[in-house]
């Protein structure tokens, strides 16, 4: 790799939460940022961030539910190279929603976002990171079978399982790709999506967070990790 490469990170849903925090780190450790928001979503903080750094920071929309917008995205980032692809992009539900409760279309919507859009986009642009680089994916500790031992979030926890399955068949399919992959969880972080109860601010698992992501390159194959980098049980 060239003394003068810049390293860049192309980061699947990065308007708010751990996504925008991830693209502020990195943007600390010296990276430039592809970040993506959804199409009309106004300015975000991912636009300030933008403004802060300037040329540091790109902004692209995708709604990874659609495909036609993944394969549009894709087809803008052609002839373009990247050190890190990471899918962030996510949603939860009502948390005390069994599935014995929850409606069809609401367990659609999660598993869609959660599950297998993020396959999708992976399989979109896997070719825009470099033969030395980094796949990864924001699953969740709650997506462990063996660590389920309180229930709660039962379509969410399935969502993450269900994603953590196909990143693990992605692998087993590309076993000779020397590009690291990995399952990222972050903890019970305090967000929008996470809720005002989460174990951990921002500030203590995302620094973190990207370190972990940092060591990871150059160790090919598919791990499932911590913030802390420990291995999550599947």
């Amino acid at each position: 790799m060239p003394i003068d490469h810049t390293p860049a990170i192309l980061l699947i849903g990065a308007s708010r939460g751990l996504g925008l925090a991830m693209a502020a780190e990195f943007l600390a450790h010296g990276w430039t940022v592809v970040g993506t928001v959804r199409a009309g979503s106004g300015r975000t903080r991912l636009h300030d961030l933008a403004d802060a750094h300037e040329g540091r920071v790109a902004i692209e929309t995708v709604d990874i539910c659609e495909p036609d917008q993944v394969a549009a995205l894709r087809a803008r980032l052609a002839g373009r190279a990247f050190d890190i692809l990471f899918v962030n992009a996510g949603v939860t539900n009502d948390l005390r929603e069994t599935i014995a409760e929850v409606t069809t279309e609401e367990f659609i919507r999660v598993m869609v976002t959660n599950a297998l859009s993020p396959l999708r986009v992976i399989e979109a642009l896997q070719d825009l990171v470099s033969p030395a680089g980094l796949i990864g994916v924001m699953s969740s500790g709650q997506g462990s079978v063996g660590g389920n031992e309180t229930g709660m979030r039962e379509v969410y926890r399935g969502s993450k399982a269900a994603l953590n399955m196909f990143m693990r068949s992605y692998a087993a399919r590309r076993a000779a790709d020397r590009r690291a992959m990995v399952l990222m969880a972050p903890g019970w972080v305090r967000t929008d999506m996470g809720g005002p109860d989460g174990r951990l601010s921002i500030e203590e698992s995302v620094p973190k967070l990207v370190q972990v992501l940092l060591a990871k390159r150059g160790r090919p194959g598919l791990e499932y990790l911590d913030y802390l980098g420990r291995t999550v049980p599947w």
